[in-house]
């Protein structure tokens, strides 16, 4: 059943995994004044600790419904975020590392699509970055536009010329900076949880590749860090 949408207010479709990435999306979307659907992803990864992040961030951030969407790409493995046989790098890699998940950002912004259409938004926001990506390869502007135009061929609000867009706000932006932003509109971080291999209580391990930008985001920001590391 599609939603009906006033002529004044404009949504937008947000991927929120509970990090500090998606939550600052979240955070800017809002100052531009969006009504904010937040979907999260329930994908087989190694914790619940993001999916619990993700909904304090929601309720904090006044998002007006947050949804969390059951897969299963551990299924295919291929990754250590979704194969406990594979461990967690803590040290820099070169190339795309084992923590790159297979068609991941693909999957996940086909089903925000879908929803988009339903909420009749014509935005959808994600938080990839091509500064400090970890080499992910479905975290580049490319991808990002490559997506928007397969999303306007592949829908019937592209093909009625409703337009829909995806939008990478953090896309050319440092950690640092991606850190003073969010600060500025207010993110409360000590919600959030970035860590791949957070335990249950979202407590962090300080050492892999996602724990490292962020620690080195805080300090280059001269932002108080409230990450918890066990």
């Amino acid at each position: 059943m599609t939603v009906q949408t006033t002529a004044a207010e404009k949504r937008a479709v947000i991927l929120l995994s509970g990090g500090l990435d998606s939550a600052t999306v979240v955070a800017m979307a809002r100052a531009e004044g969006y009504s904010c659907y937040a979907m999260s992803f329930d994908y087989g990864q190694r914790h619940r600790a993001e999916l619990d992040a993700a909904a304090r961030v929601a309720r904090d951030l006044g998002v007006i419904e947050h949804k969390v969407i059951g897969l299963n790409l551990n299924g295919i493995g291929g990754s250590a975020l979704t194969d406990i046989a594979i461990d967690v790098p803590e040290a820099p890699s070169e190339g795309i590392p084992v923590t790159y998940v297979p068609a991941r950002n693909t999957v996940f912004l086909s089903l925000a699509l879908g929803w988009a259409e339903v909420l009749q938004a014509r935005d959808i926001f994600i938080g990839v970055n091509a500064v400090d990506y970890s080499g992910y390869p479905d975290c580049r502007p490319e991808f990002v536009e490559a997506f928007e135009v397969m999303a306007n061929l592949a829908t019937k609000a592209g093909v009625e010329g409703q337009g829909l867009r995806i939008k990478a706000p953090l896309q050319n932006m440092s950690k640092a900076q991606i850190v003073q932003a969010g600060a500025k509109l207010g993110v409360d971080y000590s919600l959030t949880v970035s860590c791949y291999q957070a335990d249950a209580q979202g407590y962090a391990c300080g050492k892999c590749d996602s724990c490292r930008l962020r620690a080195e985001g805080f300090k280059a920001a001269g932002v108080d860090d409230p990450t918890r590391y066990f």
